[in-house]
């Protein structure tokens, strides 16, 4: 019966010491081997096999990690108490630095994280806080590498989550959002007139040059038909006295007939009622008139040379 205790407690000390010598080693993590308290060797993922109650084995998370930095009041340059939420991104890089060289790395990069971020934003002017977000996290990201480096680790990126500042200071931005904005639409709105003004003048100058050149064009050629009506009715007049001088001559007028036909060209011409006719003084000036008229009748037709020149 003893045998049997003592056997089963060999069996027992055996499994538990083999158990304990068997360790997993994640593919992200990576294994610090202390022998007797002292580092021996770093160890890649998978299993590992230690000496039991000699080795003692740290796993190191290889992976990248995200450190929520506690809101910070920080005084810009104009004086103005700004609150100030960020989040710092890292990964290790050295397992044996990362667990030798620093007691408490997430309180010690937080305090670092906060400690830079009142540099860094202290030296800015509230608007260029706001507006410079970018600047910020790779000023931040350069100084926290730097000085974490020697702990194994490498600050991937900062990002400034908001900037909060006191509610006056927001009110009056606000304000001063709204003035600006107000600004804004009225110097786009008297840009608008100002451009539909000078459009509507380029218009109505324009509609008044080409109403002046149509004038012009229809005085123009209102000149040009008057003319060529009058060219046209001067030929006709003169081809018709023409032709009737030709039959007048035909026929022979005498005397006595260019007289009756003066009468009637008189009745008719007085039948109008602007008509103005100048009758000669005299029966003497009237029979003189009336022997002209009857020697133009009588007188030869004109030659074709004088017929040329006259035309």
């Amino acid at each position: 019966m003893v045998l049997l205790i003592i056997l089963a407690v060999i069996v027992f000390v055996a499994v538990s010491g083999v158990a304990s010598s068997l360790k997993i080693v994640r593919p992200y993590q990576r294994g610090l081997v202390e022998r007797l308290g002292r580092y021996h060797s770093t160890v890649q993922p998978g299993m590992r096999v230690i000496l039991p109650v000699i080795d003692r084995m740290i796993r190191v998370d290889m992976r990248e990690n995200v450190i929520d930095v506690p809101a910070q009041e920080v005084i810009t340059s104009d004086n103005v108490v700004v609150k100030v939420y960020a989040v710092v991104y890292y990964e290790a890089t050295d397992p044996q630095r990362l667990v030798y060289n620093v007691g408490d790395f997430l309180g010690a990069m937080t305090k670092l994280a906060q400690t830079n971020l009142r540099n860094v934003i202290g030296d800015l002017q509230l608007d260029e806080a706001l507006v410079s977000s970018a600047q910020i996290n790779t000023r931040l990201r350069d100084i926290l590498d730097d000085a974490t480096d020697k702990w194994g680790s490498r600050v991937v990126r900062v990002e400034i989550q908001r900037i909060d500042p006191p509610p006056d200071v927001v009110s009056a931005m606000h304000h001063q959002m709204q003035a600006e904005r107000t600004r804004r639409a009225l110097v786009t709105e008297a840009q608008g007139d100002r451009e539909a003004a000078i459009t509507r003048a380029e218009g109505d100058k324009q509609a008044a040059i080409l109403e002046a050149e149509g004038a012009a064009e229809a005085t123009r050629q209102t000149a040009a038909a008057e003319q060529y009506r009058q060219e046209t009715v001067a030929k006709g007049e003169a081809a018709a006295l023409t032709n009737v001088l030709g039959a007048m001559k035909q026929v022979g007028v005498t005397p006595e007939i260019l007289a009756l036909k003066w009468f009637e060209s008189l009745q008719i011409m007085a039948s109008g009622e602007a008509s103005k006719i100048y009758l000669p003084s005299s029966p003497d000036g009237m029979a003189s008139a009336v022997t002209a008229l009857a020697e133009l009748v009588k007188a030869p037709e004109p030659t074709p040379r004088r017929r040329k020149i006259a035309e």
